[in-house]
Formats: C-alpha cells, structure tokens, sequence
C-alpha cells in the first residue's frame, strides 16, 4: 500500500508534456542554391616533378614477388633438371636409331624412280613446315602475355618494349630450333645424305623463324589476312610435293632434278635469314604498338593448353583449339535437320561436314600417306603409318561422339542406348574410312614400288587398315578424363594417376593393335578380325554407372512380375 501512495505521488508531480509546432520545410527550387557563393576555379597540380616509373625496375620487382613466393626449393629444380635431361638423351637416342634404322631400311630404294621421289621429301617437308609456323603464330599471336600482365602492366603508363622483347627473340629462336630439328630428323628417317640433312634444316629452320617474324610484325598491325592467304598457299604447295613424290615413286611422272637444285635450299635459307632479320627488327620496333587485347588473347589460350597437358590430355587440348576457331569464325546460319530417330544425329554430321568441309583436306592428305610411305622405302611400316594418318583425318569428324562422350547430361537426355547414340555418330565417319580404304588398295597392291601383294590381300589389308583408323579415332575421341580420386602410384615426379600416363597413347594403342598382324607378317584377315572386335568394343562402351542403372532397372522389373506371379 505504502508503494502505491508513493508511485502515484510521483505520477500526480510530473509536468505535463509541451507541445512543439513543428518546423516549416523549405524545398529549394534549385538545388544547387547552396553552392551559389562557391569559387569552382580550376586547381592545378603542385608543381613537382612526376616520378618516373623505370620499365626494368618495375619487372624485377614482379621477379621479385614471385621469387618470395616460390613453391620450390633449388633441389627440387636440380632433380627435374636431371629428369629433363635424361629424358631428352634418351628419346634422342631413340630418334637415332630409328633415323639409323631407316637409313639402312632406304638402301633398298635403289631404283631412278624412287631415289628421285624421295628427292622431294624434304620439299615436302619444308612447306609443311613453313605452314605450320604460319598456322601456330596466328592462332597464338606470337607474342603474348598473361591476363595478369594484361591488367598490372599493359595499362600502366609504361612502355611495353622492356617487357616484350625478350619473348618475341624467344619465339623467334625457338622457331628456328624446333622447325630445324624436325626437318633433319624427317630427312635423314628419308635416307638422304648429312650434307643434305644439314642444307634442308637451316633452310626450314630459317624459314620458319622469318615467317615467325613476319607474323609479330603483323600482330602490331593487327592483321591476319595476309597470313591466312599464305598458309593456305603453303600447304597447297605441300600437297602438290606430296602428290608429284608419289606420281614419281610410282613410275607414273618422270622427273630429270638439275644440278641447281642442290643450291636451293641454301638459297631459302639466305631468304629465311634476311626475313627473320628484317621483320625481328620491325617487329622489336613496334612493341610499344601492340595491342593489349591481341597479347592477352594469346596468353589465356596458352593457359588453357597448359592445364590440358598437364593432365596430358591431347583431346582437351584440341577442344581448346577447336573453341577458339569457332569464336574466330563466329555465328553461322541455322539449318533444319532431317529424319526421325538417330537418323537425325547422322543427317547433323552430314550437314555439319558441309557446312565445314576442311575435314575432307586432311582425308585426301590421309589417302596419300601409304603412298608416301611406299614411295620412300617405309613399306614394313605402311599399315600403322596408314592407319594413324586416317585417325587424325577422321577425329574432326567426330565431333558429335566427342560431345556426347564428355556430356553424360546430354547423352541421357535422348532416348537412345550408349550403342545407339555411338553407332549414330560415326556413321558418317564410317563412309570417309570406307571411301578411303578403296582409295588407298592400289598403294597396298604395290603400284610405288613397295611390297607386292595379292588384290585380294591388299583390299583386305586396305580394310584393315580403314578400320584401325576409324578404332583409333572414336578411342581418342570417347577416351575418359583421368580420374584424381583414384589411388595414386607413387614416382619420382610425385603422385601419379595410374591412367595418366597412358593419357598419349590413346589412339595410337588401337592403330598398333589393329596392324599388328600385318605387320608381322600374319594373314591381314586376323588384323581385320581384331578391328571389327574392337569396333564392337567401342561402340558399346564399359560405362560401370550405366550398367548398374540397366541393372536395377532390371533387378525393378523381375521383382514386379514376381510379385504378380505371387497374387
């Protein structure tokens, strides 16, 4: 009681709450009224000498900042060192004896019209390999830069000379060693002479780094339209070779070379080197004009193909190189399909390939390879050479296998089997390695002056090898990605997946498989036994999760009709 009186002794003291008018809001009709006795003169900079940034001071210290941060102790550089080099004197001794092997091998070549064929093999080689060197420093740029160095340094107010130089000598240097290698391994596996050897690598090794050159020099001018017209033009050039070596070798156009000809080579190499001279230097001096975009573009397909080959995926590699092409060429014109089923999927790679019909160049480059192969004394090594040049001229084609291969989603989304859908997409690959295996019988039958066989044996033979192309193909093109979660076996470079190392040999395991009885000297029918069991093979498929859905699935249908027998 006391404690109410006194609760409401303090309610009955309190005041009484004042009432506040509240305050007029003035909206003010211009809103910059308040700004009106504001000076808005224009200020300039303290007058200070701006600090010079140096272009070699601001690369060491991003040297700097990845050495602080490196993973990587000065032994574990020394062993991989070691491993680089005693993997390099191996696979060299290895090309050795093979160049030393066929050399011996090419002895037999005794005749005018193959020692005349096999006078052009190195022309050959040499176009090709000029043309390559076009083909790769388009597509990568040649000089390149990371996306990084794209945001931090290519932006900053810098000159880009310091930061670029060096990797356009490199790629130039590089192209000269590499293309002069490949051309004197290819010539002397020929037979030909060492003065011979040495003439054709400086030649296409000097070439090859001025076609280089000539590429950055275009990049500057952000061009690509000169280079395509002689790409284009140098790989016709070595289809011509290609097709006149076998035209020779096989007695059907006759050849008298002149004595000049042995000075070309270094005449194409004094033209190389005045090329590689001149457009380096232009080239060096136009670095600072190099267009950000262009650099950068080349630098993230560069990482790309890094990350396939470290999980030594040649597939993953060539789907980049595929994307890129296709952004390159850009949007299309939509067709219609056609037919019902998976006949639509067939009619869709036959639109496709006309739409896209650069496959069928490099199926026509297929058909001459036995040929070539005959011309230049390899016959023992005919079949497999055969079959492998028919699986890189077939896997374009399978594109549609590819995708549906790697996209499970996609491929369960149709109400087609695995063998269904495999079946569908190589059809029309199917018809190219028929077509190219009745193309290729007279080189079996021996019309270059390599081994005779019967015509029955050589259709066979030219089937077989059809086949083992086709094989090697869909196994490049449906091979699965490596699977990390697998336990990994132990080696010096670290843990290794078990599968990961046999990553570079698909395709080429099919091929040797396939050929293996012809080259051995067997009946060719066990060769075309083996290559229709092993298409069998692959058009199924051992897909474990697709098994065990058929399975219960299976497993759902016997316990239903158990249960109505039951009832």
């Amino acid at each position: 009681m006391a404690r109410a009186r006194r609760k409401g002794a303090k309610q009955q003291h309190q005041p009484e709450p004042q009432v506040v008018a509240p305050q007029p809001v003035v909206v003010p009709t211009d809103p910059y009224a308040e700004y009106a006795d504001r000076e808005w003169d224009f200020a300039w900079l303290p007058e200070e000498e701006p600090e010079v940034v140096d272009e070699r001071a601001l690369h060491a210290l991003v040297k700097s900042w990845r050495h602080g941060r490196a993973t990587r102790s000065i032994l574990d550089v020394l062993q991989d060192a070691y491993i680089a080099i005693f993997s390099v004197a191996m696979i060299g001794a290895m090309v050795i004896n093979v160049i030393v092997g066929s050399q011996t091998q090419s002895a037999s070549c005794d005749t005018a019209a193959c020692l005349n064929g096999r006078l052009l093999v190195p022309w050959g080689t040499f176009f090709a390999i000029a043309a390559l060197a076009v083909s790769t420093a388009r597509l990568f740029g040649p000089v390149l830069a990371s996306a990084a160095e794209g945001f931090w340094l290519m932006e900053a107010p810098i000159g880009r000379k310091r930061i670029l130089r060096g990797r356009l000598w490199a790629v130039v240097l590089g192209a000269l060693v590499v293309a002069g290698l490949v051309s004197a391994g290819i010539a002397g596996i020929a037979g030909e002479p060492l003065w011979v050897v040495g003439a054709w690598a400086a030649a296409s090794g000097l070439v090859a780094s001025g076609l280089v050159a000539w590429s950055a020099w275009e990049q500057s001018f952000e061009r690509v339209k000169a280079l395509r017209v002689a790409q284009a033009v140098l790989a016709a050039l070595a289809a011509v070779v290609l097709g006149t070596m076998v035209a020779v070798a096989a007695g059907w156009l006759h050849i008298e070379p002149p004595a000049w000809v042995r000075v070309v080579p270094w005449a194409l190499a004094g033209l190389g080197l005045l090329m590689t001279v001149f457009f380096t230097v232009g080239a060096h001096r136009r670095l600072d004009r190099f267009a950000r975009t262009r650099l950068t573009s080349g630098g993230s397909l560069v990482s790309g193909l890094q990350g396939a080959m470290f999980g030594l995926d040649l597939g993953l590699a060539r789907d980049i190189l595929v994307d890129r092409e296709a952004i390159e060429r850009g949007h299309v014109k939509p067709v219609p399909g056609r037919g019902l089923g998976a006949q639509a999927l067939v009619w869709r790679d036959v639109q496709r390939l006309k739409r896209f019909p650069r496959p069928l160049i490099g199926l026509a480059g297929a058909v001459l390879a036995p040929y070539a192969s005959d011309a230049i004394g390899l016959a023992l090594l005919t079949p497999f050479l055969s079959a492998v040049a028919l699986m890189f001229a077939l896997v374009p084609t399978l594109g549609a296998l590819r995708v549906l291969s790697r996209s499970s989603g996609l491929a369960r989304a149709l109400p087609f089997t695995t063998a269904q859908l495999r079946t569908a997409t190589f059809a029309v690959p199917a018809v190219l390695a028929l077509v190219w295996s009745l193309a290729t019988i007279p080189a079996f039958l021996g019309v270059t002056g390599g081994l005779q066989r019967s015509p029955l044996a050589a259709v066979t033979v030219a089937l077989a090898c059809g086949v083992a192309g086709l094989a090697a193909a869909i196994r490049w093109q449906t091979a699965k990605p490596v699977n990390f979660a697998v336990p990994m076996m132990a080696t010096g470079a670290g843990a290794v997946p078990p599968t990961l190392v046999f990553n570079l040999l698909r395709g080429f395991d099919v091929a040797a498989l396939v050929s293996a009885p012809v080259l051995l000297n067997a009946d060719p029918i066990w060769s075309l036994a083996i290559g229709v069991v092993v298409l069998v093979i692959l058009r199924t498929g051992f897909n474990l999760e697709e098994m065990s859905e058929q399975a219960k699935e299976q497993q759902k249908l016997l316990d239903a009709e158990k249960a109505a027998r039951a009832r």
